[in-house]
């Protein structure tokens, strides 16, 4: 039987499959927060589609590039700033911009957008 051989594919899923698992390691407290942050971000999101958005001066094409450039450049700084694992300070602002942007998406869906 001979060994597989390791394609970019393979790399790729074993990076995929222990970022994922890397969610789920730490204290209770630490996966507790991170969940928190991602349903809180879907909230927020929810809201700014709901509530936020016929009220935005400019309507929506405005509201839709306001959140484009924050997320934008929360990327960005992220980007720049954190090499390796990141702390767990920034793995809250990406899932809250995860559920956020989730949120969003639905939100389009629902209005066939």
């Amino acid at each position: 039987m001979s060994a597989l051989q390791t394609t970019r594919f393979q790399r790729f899923s074993a990076a995929a499959g222990n970022a994922l698992i890397g969610q789920l390691r730490g204290s209770w407290r630490y996966r507790s927060a991170v969940l928190l942050a991602l349903l809180l971000g879907f909230y927020a999101g929810g809201n700014i589609t709901a509530y936020v958005l016929p009220r935005f001066p400019g309507g929506r094409p405005a509201m839709v590039l306001a959140v484009v450039i924050v997320l934008e450049v929360l990327v960005r700084l992220r980007g720049r700033l954190v090499s390796g694992e990141p702390p767990l300070l920034w793995r809250l602002l990406d899932n809250l911009r995860i559920g956020l942007v989730y949120a969003v998406v639905l939100e389009a869906f629902k209005l066939g957008t």
